[in-house]
Parts: C-alpha cells; sequence; structure tokens
C-alpha cells in the first residue's frame, strides 16, 4: 500500500455479502502499524470480526484460542444457502458488511486509525416494550469526534449498498448520532431485527467529511417476557459500564464480571461475550445467594495494541438476558493509580490528621490525570463511627473537583468533620483519566 500526495487515498474496499442462515453479523476496522510514517509503503492491520450460530460451527475458547480456521479452508467463488428467516425485516435475503479502507494523513500529520465498535452479536429483548441501546466504541486518536448513522443501500459515504436485505432492519427505532445510542420496540416474538449501522470519525466536530468509516452489523431477538417475575439479571460488576482500562502488553489482564439474578429462585445459566482474541474464561461460579460470577484472563500481544472492545452479556435460568456491560482495554499503556502516601499530620493528604475546620483534600496520581468523561464514578466519604455518608461527590462534573496533572483537589464548602472522629475514602473505579484514555 502506498501513500502519495493527496489529502486521501482510498485503497481497498473489503466487503463481506453472506448467504447463510448461521451468519450473525460483524465488523471491519484497520489502523496502521506506525501511524507516524506518512510516505512510501504502510503497513495496516485490519481487524475483521464475524458471529455466526455456533451449531453450524462449533467453537469454543481451545478453537479460538488456537488461531486455526474452522472447517476447510477454501476460494469460495460463489456461496448461498438457507438464509435467516425470521427476520422482520429482509428475511430470506443476503446480508452485506462493507468497509472502506483508507490511508488517509489527518491533518495532524499523522495516518489515521479507524474507531472500534464491539457489541454482542445478538441481544435479547421484551417485545412491545421501549427499550435503550447504547454501542461501545472507542478511538486510539483520542481527540476525534466519533458519529453515528444507518447504513444505506445508496447515496452515502462508501458509495456502495452498506446493507443489502437489511437496510431499515428495526422498525421505527431512533439512531442518536453523537452517542450511538438506539431508541427501539421489537414487535414480534422469537424474531430478530438485524442492526446495520456505519461508525464514522471526524478530526473535529466541524469537519464535514469523515476519515474513516466502520460496519457493525448486529441482531436484536424478540422474546415474550416469562410469567410471573420477569425482571432481567443485571451485570454489577467491579467496573462500571464502559469503562477504559489500561493493560500493558505482555502482562496478565484478570477481570471478573459479577451479575445479579433480578427474580428469586432464578439462576445465571450462561454468561454471553464478545471478547479480544486469547482472552480465557472459567466456569461460572456462584458466590452468594443470587449473585454468579465468572473469571477472565488475558495477556496481550504485540499486535493487539490500542483499543480493545469487551461486551458480556448475563443469561438467567429463563433465558432472560440482561442489558450489555461492556469495557475497553487500552492495550499497551498503563491505567494511573493513586499514590499511597505516608501519615501525614495537619494537611491536606488522605492519610493523616486534619483540622476540623479543613475544607481542602488532595491526593496524587503515577501519572496525569483528567476529569473522566463517564459519569457514575464517585468518590465516597463515610464515618465508620456513626455509620454514616458525610459526603459523595461525582468526579465527572462535581465542581468541587480540581485536575492539576497528577494532583487532585477536593474542596467542600463546609467541613463536614467530627473532632475526634476517623473517616474511610472510597474510590469508584475510573474517577480520574489518565492522558491517553478511550473516545467513548
Amino acid at each position: 500500500m502506498t501513500i502519495h500526495g493527496f489529502p486521501f487515498v482510498f485503497l481497498l474496499l473489503p466487503i463481506a455479502i453472506v448467504y447463510a442462515f448461521h451468519f450473525r453479523g460483524g465488523t471491519i476496522a484497520r489502523r496502521p502499524w506506525n501511524n507516524s510514517q506518512t510516505t512510501g509503503n504502510v503497513q495496516l492491520l485490519v481487524r475483521q470480526r464475524y458471529s455466526w450460530r455456533r451449531a453450524s460451527f462449533y467453537c469454543d475458547d481451545t478453537t479460538i484460542d488456537s488461531g486455526n480456521l474452522i472447517a476447510n479452508g477454501a476460494n469460495v467463488f460463489c456461496a448461498s444457502g438457507a438464509w435467516l428467516a425470521a427476520l422482520v425485516v429482509g428475511g430470506g435475503g443476503n446480508w452485506a458488511v462493507v468497509c472502506r479502507i483508507n490511508a488517509i494523513v489527518r491533518p495532524d500529520g499523522y495516518i489515521n486509525s479507524s474507531l472500534l465498535a464491539t457489541t454482542l452479536p445478538a441481544i435479547y429483548k421484551a417485545i412491545n416494550q421501549q427499550h435503550v441501546h447504547v454501542i461501545q466504541m472507542s478511538d486510539n486518536d483520542r481527540t476525534d469526534t466519533l458519529k453515528c448513522r444507518w447504513a444505506t443501500s445508496s447515496d452515502n459515504t462508501n458509495s456502495y449498498d452498506e446493507c443489502a436485505g437489511v437496510c431499515s432492519g428495526v422498525p421505527g427505532a431512533v439512531l442518536y448520532t453523537n452517542n450511538c445510542t438506539l431508541v427501539f420496540t421489537l414487535p414480534l416474538n422469537v424474531y430478530y431485527t438485524a442492526v446495520t449501522v456505519q461508525i464514522e470519525d471526524y478530526y473535529s466536530s466541524s469537519s464535514a467529511m469523515p476519515m474513516s468509516f466502520v460496519p457493525l452489523v448486529f441482531l436484536f431477538y424478540g422474546y415474550t417476557t416469562p410469567s410471573g417475575c420477569s425482571a432481567p439479571p443485571s451485570i454489577v460488576g467491579v467496573r462500571p459500564n464502559r469503562s477504559c482500562v489500561g493493560t500493558p502488553i505482555g502482562s496478565t489482564a484478570t477481570e471478573y464480571v459479577i451479575a445479579q439474578v433480578g427474580c428469586n429462585r432464578k439462576t445465571i445459566i450462561n454468561f454471553t461475550f464478545s471478547s479480544p482474541i486469547g482472552m480465557t474464561k472459567g466456569t461460572i461460579q456462584n458466590p452468594s445467594t443470587g449473585v454468579y460470577q465468572i473469571v477472565l484472563s488475558w495477556i496481550p500481544v504485540a499486535d493487539q495494541y490500542g483499543s480493545q472492545g469487551f461486551c458480556a452479556g448475563a443469561v438467567d435460568s429463563t433465558n432472560v438476558q440482561s442489558e450489555q456491560w461492556c469495557i475497553t482495554f487500552l492495550a499497551g499503556f498503563t491505567s494511573p493509580d493513586i499514590i499511597r502516601s505516608t501519615v501525614v499530620h495537619g494537611s491536606v493528604s488522605l492519610l493523616g490528621t486534619i483540622f476540623q475546620s479543613q475544607t481542602a483534600i488532595s491526593f496524587q496520581t503515577t501519572k496525569s490525570v483528567g476529569r473522566p468523561t463517564r459519569n457514575g464514578t464517585y468518590i465516597h466519604f463515610t464515618d465508620p463511627t456513626s455509620n454514616t455518608l458525610v459526603q459523595s461527590y461525582g468526579c465527572g462534573w462535581a465542581p468541587e473537583f480540581t485536575y492539576a496533572e497528577i494532583t487532585v483537589v477536593i474542596r467542600f464548602s463546609i467541613a463536614p468533620w467530627t473532632i475526634g472522629h476517623s473517616y474511610y475514602v472510597a474510590f469508584d473505579s475510573g474517577v480520574a483519566s489518565g492522558a491517553e484514555f478511550c473516545v467513548m
């Protein structure tokens, strides 16, 4: 692949057109091996991910870890078969996953990397109820603006039919462009709806043309709510949904997916995943009543540098699925951590004694940090003497927080301290974002 002195050069148009009952969607993304090389031959790493019904070609963790082909390799010149009929729109028709790959040189002088979109391939939702679904996005180029749009058959920036027979596959759905949020209602029991979107990244919010295009095709499956209690399970893991986690290359990342059943006498029978290559999963554990967990382990390798998406869903004993829970691993980076200070008396440190009238407390981190881009991350101050929550601040928006490189300062309008009392300070995961973080 050669870059010329044009604003951008389109190099390749990979297209996956599928005529098969087992196909369940997919996505295509790419990034350069070296984003600062802007002349000569440039190597691109293209990431393609497709989903299928496992009964057609069985696969498990061992199959995936081996990296080998499933079934026999062959050159396929024409493909046809038992097309998926149980679709609200496009039943029995063909699908398309279309991505235009280009070697655009950004205004800042670097080769652009496309964004990464991650989702579960099939998401179960009750029919005749309004639902909200947020598509997980991340981008190695942290300042880019990301936008979603519906895939279309014509008049689009790819200049190609982007969705074939499953365009507008979710009748009446609304797609919010700036945060890739879907609002929809499923009309039919035991039928699928195909979601076909194109996600684009722009150099800035004022840019007229996108720099890359990433297709994403996945399914919603409609079901009738079971009789009695029908509350879905929920994932209540250590990390908030849509967290961004630094993971050095070659180090072991261990994560827990923890789920709580929504109804008494139900159990969690399965966890579904969309995960990076090489991630292994343990068996389902039941540490307490109504709580189930599974342990994940992953050692990222060099060609996985950058954003790697992960999504999970918990399925209970009546086949009701939880909301999708996603995090992004930032492979090749280390997350900032709080510096555990020594005991200091009469200071603003988190460890030591403070004055009753003191209204400022600070802590330092191992790397430069800023305010998190995601709400729902809190710092809590608790008085164990009276077992009361003294104060709780949302780090994503609270004006009481000041972030200055490696120092975070918290200012109270009124000092809440009682003479002779001790206080615990609890930090949610993600109270600060490092200089390298996922754009979501």
